[in-house]
This record gives C-alpha cells, sequence and structure tokens, in this order.
C-alpha cells in the first residue's frame, strides 16, 4: 500500500493534467470577461453584456471539474468525528453507507441533469443564444465523474486519502 506522500509523488494521469489545464483556462477567461468589464464600466459607463453570460458559463464549468478534481485526489472536505471514535468494523460500514449514499445523490443528480440537458437544448441564453443546455451539462458531467470516484473508492475498498490531509 502507498503512503499519501508516494501518491503525491506519483506523476498524474492524463485526464487529470487535461481537467486542470480547462480550470486553468476557465479561470483566465473569466479573468480577463470580468476585468475587461470592471474596467469598461469604471472609465467609460458601459460593458459589454455577452462578457457576463461567458463568465457565468466558464464559472459553473470551472466548479463542476473542479469538483471531480478534488474527489479524485481525495481532497474534499471531511468531518471523521463520528469514524474517528469508531472501531475498524464499524468505519468500514460507515464507508459503505456513505459511499451508497453519494452513488443515491449523484444517480439523482444525473437524473435531474439529465432532464435539464435535454429542456435546455431548445432554449437558448438571452444574450449570446447558445443553448442553455451547455450550462446544464456542466452537473451531468459533474455527476457522472463523481459516481467513477465513488466506484473506484468502493472497488480499493476506502477513500483516497489527500497527500495535504491534515489530522489533529
Amino acid at each position: 500500500m502507498t503512503t499519501p506522500e508516494q501518491e503525491a509523488k506519483k506523476p498524474k494521469p492524463r485526464i487529470q493534467r487535461m481537467a486542470e489545464a480547462l480550470m486553468v483556462l476557465a479561470l483566465a477567461g473569466m479573468v480577463i470577461a470580468v476585468f475587461v468589464n470592471v474596467v469598461l464600466r469604471y472609465l467609460f459607463h458601459t460593458s459589454i453584456v455577452s462578457y457576463e453570460e461567458i463568465s457565468r458559463l466558464l464559472f459553473v464549468w470551472l466548479v463542476a471539474i473542479g469538483a471531480i478534481v478534488a474527489a479524485f485526489e481525495g481532497a474534499h472536505l471531511g468531518f471523521d468525528l463520528l469514524t474517528s471514535r469508531v472501531g475498524p468494523g464499524a468505519r468500514k460500514a460507515l464507508f459503505w453507507v456513505s459511499q451508497f449514499l453519494i452513488a443515491a445523490c449523484m444517480l439523482l443528480l444525473l437524473w435531474g441533469s439529465w432532464e435539464q440537458v435535454v429542456a435546455g437544448w431548445s432554449s437558448y441564453s438571452t444574450v449570446l443564444g447558445y443553448p442553455l443546455a451547455l450550462g446544464a451539462a456542466a452537473t451531468l458531467v459533474l455527476s457522472v465523474g463523481m459516481l467513477v470516484v465513488v466506484v473506484r473508492d468502493a472497488l480499493r475498498g476506502g477513500p483516497t486519502q489527500s497527500a495535504d490531509a491534515v489530522v489533529e
């Protein structure tokens, strides 16, 4: 079994590097769009309305991809008040209960997101005119990515521990 430090030293999978690159591009696009609009509003009392839609869409995708990356790294906030006080058998049972609950929530999110994507194909954004399904697709991707993490953790028999995890 590898320690969290050894896990951190292994090269990241290509898909994770691509996801992180997409996050960087989304954040850069948001910063540029918001900065340009702030300057235009402050100096010229005007703005580019399409930049507001672009930054909002990029933010939704940034959060969705970031949540998946954090889940793959085991970096989500954990609450171990109960699990740290029980024995290994109960800890394992609680792990399986939590995996089941997470999977159930992600399946509900997947179902609802799919319905939103289908409905969004016939609705368009006000300014740019892109299908609103593009924004709803972020939660669809989020639910699929989190389900992959749940399956991976279930196959491993435990969650991934972040190298940055601090236990006090």
